[in-house]
């Protein structure tokens, strides 16, 4: 049996970022597609595999260290929220000299002062301008399971809009997982506006929505590693209760000729209740019973002359030589070869 460190939290290690947004040599660009970045090639080259665009090398900005990006085609990502609390939230201040301010809304936690936003403009301070203000920072980190690694991807975005989304998705989902099951879920770019002041702006927003499963499913439990990747396994339905087999023997019974009891058997042999064959002992009883319906439904001998049928035309075919029923041809039979009753009912 292996051993952990005690002091030291285990953790995926971290292949790249999610990001909604480019740049423009310094100029910043929102996109609505995804934009995937990471310091591995194979990385960003599968995604644009997966999501379209064109791998390029790229240097962050206040960065010495190049990357590779691929702006893709897809607003929408599949991902998998893994065991453990995968978000992080705060309002953030960055600069040059990194970051000056870091605040989970009520105390700025480098100072340990009140939060300076909310003291100088109200509880609206997040419709300040950028800079003036600190940014809403959502972290959400989410493996993505049709790229090679076993690390993670952060997703990162600024919207004030989407975090309050961001934190209650996430919070129901721990609370039916405790946090130790696998989640599929979908990221997707979503285009929105707000009118202030009289002007309309446009801002995409990601919204994480649950993937192949129905919100009973992904709060009922932790869910294992297998359903996760094939949540669409997950979702299928469980067979219908099968409804009661109907008395097939009863309603032959009750039949007026040995036709009606072929029609039983037919009803049967559809169903799947009996062989088509008739090898088996319900088809061999359902015959029985349309041999007694032909005996019983013989015409008498009296020596007289044929009475008419029920249509009211005499059938003087209906009397022969001998004392058995006329029998159909039995390739027109709907009614197993094995053993045939005489067709003495209906005509």
């Amino acid at each position: 049996m292996g051993a952990r460190l005690r002091n030291v939290q285990a953790r995926a290690a971290e292949h790249g970022r999610l990001r909604t947004g480019y740049t423009d040599g310094k100029r910043p660009v929102p996109s609505s597609t995804w934009v995937v970045t990471s310091h591995s090639e194979e990385h960003v080259r599968t995604a644009a595999r997966l999501w379209g665009g064109e791998p390029e090398q790229w240097q962050p900005l206040n960065s010495t260290i190049s990357q590779w990006r691929v702006i893709t085609k897809a607003s929408s990502i599949e991902a998998l929220i893994t065991p453990g609390d995968p978000l992080n939230q705060y309002n953030e201040m960055w600069s040059a000299g990194g970051c000056q301010r870091r605040c989970d809304g009520e105390t700025e936690l480098l100072t340990r002062q009140p939060c300076v936003c909310a003291g100088r403009f109200g509880e609206d301070w997040h419709q300040q301008k950028k800079g003036v203000v600190c940014s809403t920072t959502s972290r959400l980190n989410v493996m993505l399971p049709d790229l090679s690694g076993m690390g993670m991807w952060r997703a990162e975005t600024h919207s004030f809009y989407a975090a309050s989304e961001w934190g209650g998705m996430v919070d129901m989902v721990l609370a039916g997982t405790d946090g130790r099951g696998f989640v599929p879920v979908t990221l997707r770019i979503e285009p929105r506006q707000v009118v202030r002041a009289g002007q309309t702006k446009k801002f995409p927003v990601v919204v994480v929505e649950l993937r192949g499963v129905t919100p009973r499913q992904a709060l009922a439990g932790p869910m294992n590693a297998a359903t996760a990747l094939d949540p669409g396994a997950a979702g299928e339905r469980r067979p219908a209760i099968e409804a009661p087999r109907p008395d097939y023997l009863a309603e032959a019974h009750g039949a007026l000729t040995s036709d009606d009891v072929r029609d039983v058997w037919r009803k049967a042999s559809t169903a799947g209740h009996v062989d088509p064959k008739g090898g088996d002992e319900l088809s061999r009883q359902l015959m029985a019973i349309a041999a007694k319906k032909d005996e019983e439904n013989r015409p008498e001998r009296d020596g007289g002359e044929p009475g008419p049928d029920d249509d009211g035309v005499y059938d003087v075919e209906a009397y022969d030589d001998t004392d058995e029923p006329p029998v159909a041809d039995a390739s027109t039979v709907p009614w197993p070869q094995a053993a045939q009753p005489g067709q003495g009912g209906r005509r």
